[in-house]
């Protein structure tokens, strides 16, 4: 899954660039990149701990929401104002409400990788909307 996305992402960037000509397209790679790391890392994490079911359902649950800010992202609204890693966290944050009404606390998992998360987050749309140029020299030496 991880290198499918990762080609996935450079290949529609590079027709983005050349058949749309699309501005700053290349720069759009920092969010699918996150994404592939953010999901490998919790599923790595799922399946070294796979014999822990506390650990590995919501770390699975987690790599499983991180995907969904591309569905997010089809919504032009939530696209255009950066509010489809929020929109992420509120689902996340439903695992959470789901510990707080079963066990009465939040299970260290979350409290552990939502530091992670948020940082992650907030560094790729860093790096997708001022597009620095450090994230323009690795992304043209990705692209071409």
């Amino acid at each position: 899954m991880v290198p499918l996305g990762v080609v996935t992402a450079i290949v529609m960037a590079r027709f983005d660039m050349v058949q749309l000509h699309a501005k700053d397209a290349d720069a759009f790679l920092s969010i699918p990149f996150y994404d592939m790391i953010a999901f490998g890392v919790c599923i790595g994490l799922a399946i070294y701990w796979r014999t822990k079911p506390e650990l590995h359902r919501r770390l699975m649950f987690i790599a499983t929401c991180g995907l969904m800010d591309a569905a997010f992202g089809r919504f032009a609204y939530l696209f255009d104002n950066n509010l489809f890693f929020p929109c992420l966290d509120l689902l996340i944050l439903l695992g959470v409400a789901r510990d707080l009404l079963m066990d009465r606390r939040v299970h260290k998992v979350y409290l552990y990788v939502a530091p992670f998360l948020i940082v992650g987050q907030s560094l790729s749309l860093y790096m997708w909307r001022s597009n620095p140029g450090w994230w323009q020299g690795i992304t043209r030496a990705i692209l071409w």
